[in-house]
């Protein structure tokens, strides 16, 4: 009969001793028939030591020797941990990487239960599946290390609930975090995800926020920091000793500026690689590293009787700084795991007033002390540290004010710049958080936390860490956070983050400034009251206002987008081909290339395919409409453009230069007659074949469908007749290089546009001769693409690598340049378009997998959009994208693949919907049309 914990506890009920439990252990290893593991039987041996000194006995399990026979034995002993005196677990491993049974290492660890405290995993391969079940299933430890775990997905849906410290640094495939990712982890207090791929603002924030106790995180690491904590090294609790240090420095730093005005400068020389020993060695005697003889020169060179002998003494030369990470090489590292409470030691900062003005840096290491006095100082050297030699002492120096001072050095502005840097960053450090002290009103007066963080040395960063206003939008976000990236966050910090995310971001559609709710909106609506918006009675309907229902309109965008960080994303292009077809095509998927919504009819769109082919597609029911393989073979559609007063047509280019009207009724027709095996007798789509224009590119008609232009790898643009299908006029040269776009106005049938890859955009009118163009606006690059907005009362330009600005169509002035970050690409081909009428544009990049939206009145950036791919191969960049000229807030995106064997597809996205709500649909089934020629 197997007896239970219970038999092992007295009349008193006394919880197990830790020897019971060892000899329990070896008991279960006998029945086993295993020998037990030394590792364990150390393990046991630690725990009674610690209760023998009268500290928690707290049982260390190192996983590097542990095997699978031993796993039986250790779940059986496991179970009876609760009912021993054992305070808590430890699960850990010293191994750089190490490959185990992920689930049976998962039941081992289930076993011990509430008492789980810290399971190490890092580097361990637990598998695929065993990853998985951790991940969406959870634990009941504290502090989890999944650094280094090599998962591509951080799906952490699994219940944490005692968890307050996680460690997920390293995990370089991670480049998003899903919807639900954090969802039960109420107290974790302490996250750490350095050098991963993560790059989304807005996901990121969303599923942090999940996070009610999170108040320490780190995307970045401070060089001398193991945890996520604030740098020990700018608490507060070091003001008094900073200021004694900052002040008995700058008197030596006055002394010794006072004896070098006094020295021969054309008698000095300064170290180079040509430099003697001696040399080097008189200036180490000054900067030396040992301790006292620093102190010694300190005390000297700020006394008042100096000599003339200690003046000679003072002729040394100058030597190169020691860079920091040599400085810290010798620092002992802590565990990330098990002190969380310590720090490693590090930079103390001195604050200076602006990049411009002399900045003094105490660097103390240890008991090692080295002063640099430097100028711009964190621009030229990877350490953040520029040495003396390295600006060389023989270029000019400047003072607070900018006067150049060749090599002598000004007394005054020295002292007085690095003083008043010292008291002001002495007098922030005192003030504390919440300070409202006039040295705190001062905005130069607290170093800024990017410069602060260079100079902490900070390493390991996330893709995030890299994105423009990445700690404003943090702080600003998650108004719980205390400490990011090792930096504390104070009051003055957090106001200045909400300054600049105001500036640079829209926190919802529209500028509304809270998140409201759609019944309260509904609500309001019919009681004419609700949030701040007043909308007409139930009984003034008819009266109702257009202005009214635009607002009421969106609010409603507001509160659906606000609830949808991860927007609603299906694909509608992986579409097969009809059945009738070559039997070696029927399973063949089509690899879209060009694609256009319809202008009237809200459920169609066509898309022209790498294989010449042209399919119309209703993308509400995912239906086809019609197919038809264009003329030729071996090409791609690169133009399509649908016919304004006739709804059935459209006219396709390709880039072998054929361009043809085709009849959408005739498609379907086709499709129809193929279905039922009668393709043969089916009509010819095709209603005109116009004269090839060689290397086509772009193809649009203008707003009577009267005319249409065509361009591409030439100079020229050539005017054709949609109903007679000739080609009128050829207009040459109308720029340097290759035309890649021309556009029509919407509204004026005269009016086009043209972008160039001469970084020139112009605008012409077909009732004057093409010799002169109305306007011409510039951009630093080549042009890919322009547009105009719906009411024409913009144009819309897109250069290489994300210059994209708006002009007022009417003259070309300067409307707004939008603020994308470039990424250094010459290949990076940016397109843009308009969305919702004109109220906002997006943007992608064919590098960059990122579909970006902002403002079209402010430029504020609203949201970005990671696309992701499925599988291995999984790299997407934006090929192409549009706005639905329906729906707001919906677009679609003509995504590929990087791979070669992956193909592109269109994705449609609905910003209002989350993903997880159309998973189990295929298409969006929303808005339906009360007519329309869908399929």
């Amino acid at each position: 009969m197997r007896s239970t914990g219970q038999d092992f506890l007295n009349g008193r009920g006394q919880t197990m001793e830790i020897g019971i439990l060892e000899t329990r252990y070896t008991d279960f290893c006998r029945n086993c028939g295993s020998t037990p593991n030394d590792s364990i039987l150390l393990a046991f041996a630690k725990a009674k030591l610690l209760k023998s000194l009268n500290e928690a006995c707290i049982l260390e399990i190192n996983i590097d020797k542990v095997t699978e026979i031993d796993f039986a034995p250790l779940t059986a002993v496991f179970s009876l941990v609760n009912l021993s005196e054992v305070v808590a677990v430890d699960v850990l491993h010293t191994s750089r990487c190490i490959i185990v049974n992920g689930q049976g290492l998962l039941t081992l660890i289930r076993c011990i239960g509430p008492k789980l405290r810290t399971v190490d995993l890092k580097g361990v391969s637990l598998g695929k599946d065993a990853l998985r079940d951790l991940l969406e299933r959870g634990l009941p430890c504290q502090i989890l290390n999944l650094s280094s775990c090599r998962t591509r997905k951080l799906n952490m849906t699994g219940q944490f609930l005692a968890l307050h410290t996680m460690n997920l640094d390293f995990n370089v495939y991670v480049t998003n975090l899903p919807e639900g990712c954090f969802s039960y982890m109420p107290k974790l207090r302490r996250l750490s995800m350095c050098e991963t791929r993560i790059a989304n603002f807005w996901t990121t924030v969303a599923a942090l926020s999940r996070l009610p106790s999170l108040s320490e995180l780190r995307f970045q690491n401070c060089l001398c920091c193991n945890d996520t904590g604030q740098c020990p090294l700018s608490s507060t609790e070091k003001t008094n000793s900073f200021i004694q240090e900052s002040h008995s420095l700058n008197q030596a730093c006055k002394a010794w500026c006072m004896e070098w005005s006094c020295i021969d400068h054309d008698s000095v020389r300064f170290p180079d690689s040509e430099s003697s020993e001696t040399d080097i060695e008189a200036f180490h005697d000054i900067f030396s590293d040992d301790e006292s003889i620093m102190r010694h020169h300190l005390v000297h060179s700020s006394g008042e009787d100096s000599s003339d002998e200690s003046v000679g003494e003072l002729q040394f030369h100058l030597r190169e700084s020691i860079p920091l990470e040599d400085s810290l090489a010798d620092i002992q590292q802590t565990d990330f795991l098990g002190n969380l409470s310590r720090r490693g030691n590090g930079i103390t900062d001195m604050d200076f007033n602006d990049a411009n003005t002399f900045v003094r840096q105490f660097v103390q290491v240890g008991a090692e002390e080295r002063l640099f006095v430097t100028d711009e100082v964190f621009s030229s050297r990877g350490d953040g540290l520029m040495s003396i030699r390295d600006r060389g002492m023989q270029g000019n120096i400047s003072d607070v004010s900018g006067n150049s001072f060749g090599n002598t050095v000004s007394l005054d502005a020295f002292y007085d710049a690095a003083e008043t840097s010292t008291l002001l960053r002495a007098s922030a450090i005192s003030n504390g958080e919440g300070t409202s002290g006039d040295e705190l009103n001062n905005e130069d007066s607290v170093m800024p936390a990017g410069i602060a963080l260079r100079r902490n040395a900070s390493h390991h960063p996330s893709s995030i860490c890299f994105e423009k206003n990445y700690r404003e939008f943090m702080i600003a976000s998650l108004p719980g956070l205390k400490v990011l990236d090792n930096l504390p966050v104070t009051q003055l910090e957090r106001e200045r983050a909400r300054t600049v995310f105001e500036q640079y971001f829209e926190s919802l559609p529209y500028n509304r400034r809270e998140k409201e709710n759609v019944f309260n909106i509904l609500k309001g609506r019919e009681t004419g009251i609700g949030s701040g918006i007043l909308f007409p009675c139930k009984r003034k309907r008819l009266g109702t206002s257009n202005g009214n229902a635009i607002s009421f309109s969106r609010s409603i965008c507001a509160a659906k987008m606000a609830s949808c960080a991860w927007p609603a994303t299906y694909p509608i292009s992986k579409l097969k081909r009809n059945s009738t077809e070559n039997s070696t095509d029927i399973n063949k998927k089509f690899r879209p290339r060009q694609f256009e919504y319809h202008p009237s009819d809200a459920s169609l769109m066509v898309f022209g395919t790498l294989d010449g082919e042209v399919v119309v597609i209703n993308h509400e029911s995912g239906k086809i409409v019609g197919h038809v393989q264009s003329v030729g073979a071996n090409h791609s559609i690169l133009g399509l453009c649908w016919l304004n007063k006739d709804p059935s047509k459209l006219i396709a280019g390709s880039d072998n230069g054929t361009l043809q009207l085709y009849d959408v009724n005739r498609m379907r027709s086709t499709v129809l007659l193929s279905r039922y095996g009668a393709g043969s007798s089916s009509r010819n789509p095709a209603t005109y074949t116009y004269e090839e224009f060689e290397q086509l590119t772009s193809v649009h008609i203008n707003a009577t469908d009267n005319y249409f232009l065509a361009s591409g790898y030439s100079k020229h643009v050539a005017l054709y007749d949609v109903c007679s299908g000739k080609r009128l006029q050829v207009f040459e040269d109308l720029h340097r290089e290759h035309i890649n776009v021309v556009k029509f106005a919407h509204h004026s049938p005269y009016l086009f546009a043209t972008s160039s890859f001469d970084q020139e955009i112009k605008m012409w009118d077909l009732r004057q001769k093409p010799t002169h163009p109305l306007y011409t606006t510039t951009s630093l690059r080549g042009n890919v693409m322009v547009c105009f907005s719906r009411d024409d009362h913009y144009i819309l330009s897109s250069a290489v690598d994300n210059e994209v600005k708006q002009h007022l169509a009417v003259d070309g002035r300067l409307h707004m340049k939008f603020d994308i970050a470039p990424t250094g690409s010459a290949q990076n081909y940016t397109r843009s378009y308009y969305m919702n009428g004109r109220d906002y544009i997006i943007s992608g990049s064919c590098e960059e997998n990122v579909v970006r939206i902002c403002c079209a009145q402010t430029g504020r950036r609203l949201k970005d959009l990671a696309l992701e791919g499925r599988g291995s191969r999984s790299s997407l960049y934006v090929q192409s994208l549009r706005g639905d000229p329906f729906r707001d807030f919906h677009l679609s995106v003509l995504a590929a693949y990087l791979h070669p064997e992956s193909k592109s597809e269109i994705l449609k996205i609905n910003l209002l919907s989350s993903d997880v709500c159309c998973k189990d649909h295929n298409f969006d089934l929303q808005y339906l049309p009360l007519s329309g020629m869908g399929g």
